[in-house]
């Protein structure tokens, strides 16, 4: 008797020790986007005296208000919105589309596609830069924000498409046969049986995009340098750095309200996003 309520007083003291030790591994990866959001309502004066503190000693909305008004981030929101929006409605429509093909039909070369596919995820995007900004000038895109919105729903999107592939890969082909003899074709049966069964890697993929798309810089930066107004959050936070100063404050409420929006949407599909990537890698 005494040697299992040992061992069970043992167990419990091992699993307060790993809760307590979790929970600070947790703190210290939160902390940087606790500084940040605390920073945003810090003055200039708390940010340097007092740096690493994650807890203002009074709120100030003003570095929220300025990033929103002053530093035009209503209309930078407004802009990555639309991109964002976009973006991920044709991902998604691409991406199911050749998982479909992948998953579900045999044809001459597949496995050939299969091995361009993922060897292209070792291509660093900086490859592709001069490619995608000449094909946007080509096009007579440049500066404006369906270019900005090719540019970036453009590229392989190869985690996706595998996704897509492995998950439709496991649907029983009796489900595509019932279609057929209800007179669907390969279009309906695409669109009302398997994209219905495929909730989960849809909401995966609608994370993963609007995570890339949101945060995305760098051919933002580039497809706009002469179009301030279709500048998106990541590219509008230049907005507080000035040629002899940086508005610090400023920039942290400008990356606050960059992210909260990101936080929300993956609070409210992670179920999606957790069964989408088991179901793809059971496939």
């Amino acid at each position: 008797m005494n040697n299992s309520l040992s061992v069970s007083r043992f167990s419990s003291i091992s699993r307060l020790v790993t809760h307590i030790f979790l929970i600070g591994i947790c703190f210290i990866w939160m902390y940087p986007f606790l500084w940040m959001v605390a920073s945003s309502f810090k003055s200039d004066a708390e940010f340097f005296e007092n740096g690493l503190s994650i807890i203002p000693s009074s709120f100030n909305f003003s570095n929220i208000t300025r990033a929103w008004e002053t530093a035009n981030f209503s209309q930078y929101f407004l802009n990555t919105l639309i991109i964002t929006a976009s973006v991920v409605l044709i991902v998604l429509i691409s991406t199911s589309a050749c998982g479909y093909a992948l998953g579900r039909f045999s044809f001459p070369g597949k496995k050939v596609i299969y091995v361009l596919l993922v060897s292209s995820m070792f291509i660093p995007l900086e490859f592709s830069i001069i490619p995608i900004v000449a094909l946007i000038n080509a096009l007579g895109l440049s500066n404006t924000m369906i270019g900005v919105i090719l540019a970036e729903s453009g590229g392989g999107h190869v985690m996706l498409v595998l996704m897509f592939a492995g998950f439709f890969s496991q649907i029983p082909k009796e489900m595509e046969e019932s279609a057929t003899m209800d007179g669907c074709g390969f279009i309906r049966t695409f669109i009302h049986v398997m994209l219905p069964l495929s909730k989960p890697i849809i909401g995966s993929t609608i994370i993963m995009q609007v995570i890339f798309t949101w945060n995305s810089f760098l051919i933002p930066l580039i497809l706009t340098l002469s179009n301030p107004s279709i500048r998106p959050l990541s590219v509008g936070l230049y907005a507080f750095q000035g040629e002899n100063i940086v508005d610090w404050t400023g920039i942290a409420a400008g990356a606050t309200i960059s992210v909260l929006p990101v936080i929300i949407i993956f609070f409210f599909l992670q179920k999606y996003f957790v069964e989408g990537i088991s179901g793809a890698v059971k496939g």
